[in-house]
């Protein structure tokens, strides 16, 4: 069985929405901004290039990344190169990029059940707000990498769901505080 990694930069309350500077969110760029840059807080997101055998994005996400990653070849080598799911009931087959490796869309939770019930490494999932909350909540999600920044954004999208649903706990299998604040915390759901 194939394991399910959420990664994430997210704020102290919850928010995933454009950590990197994407357009049309007031707070955009937000992991960037007002935060001293330390080379290892982000010594798990080289990890996780190395140690994911495939990428997952929901739709939204693989329209952001497909225009931007196949050209970054020095900093994403291994992504570039790994085979990617995406997880979308309305993109054809038409709209995938060329250049980016093998791409499949997934059409249904139940797709992504069945392909972790393949032989294989890890799969990893960027962004995709709307689609870790779903694979939240269908209890897909095997461990979760976050980078905890120390701002409170108040509106965005939020990684975890608030469906009323039975409690999850998580295990902390990793975590380190460095001198920015920021926080790395990472997770094994436990069953």
């Amino acid at each position: 069985m194939r394991t399910l990694i959420t990664t994430a930069f997210v704020s102290l309350d919850g928010v995933v929405e454009a950590p990197g500077g994407e357009p049309g969110y007031r707070n955009s760029g937000w992991t960037f901004r007002g935060i001293e840059f330390d080379p290892a807080a982000y010594e798990i997101k080289g990890r996780e290039q190395d140690e994911a055998e495939a990428m997952m994005l929901g739709r939204i996400s693989y329209e952001a990344f497909s225009p931007v990653w196949p050209g970054m070849t020095e900093e994403f080598p291994r992504y570039n190169a790994m085979p990617k799911y995406v997880v979308s009931t309305t993109l054809r087959d038409d709209d995938l990029v060329s250049g980016w490796g093998d791409i499949t869309i997934l059409r249904s939770l139940d797709d992504v059940a069945a392909l972790k019930e393949t032989e294989g490494g890890p799969i990893i999932v960027h962004g995709s707000a709307a689609l870790n909350r779903a694979l939240s909540d269908a209890d897909l999600i095997d461990r979760y990498h976050l980078l905890v920044f120390p701002v409170l954004l108040g509106a965005g999208k939020r990684l975890f769901s608030d469906t009323d649903k039975d409690k999850l706990n998580l295990k902390v299998v990793e975590s380190e505080s460095y001198a920015n604040g920021i926080q790395k915390l990472v997770y094994d759901v436990v069953r």
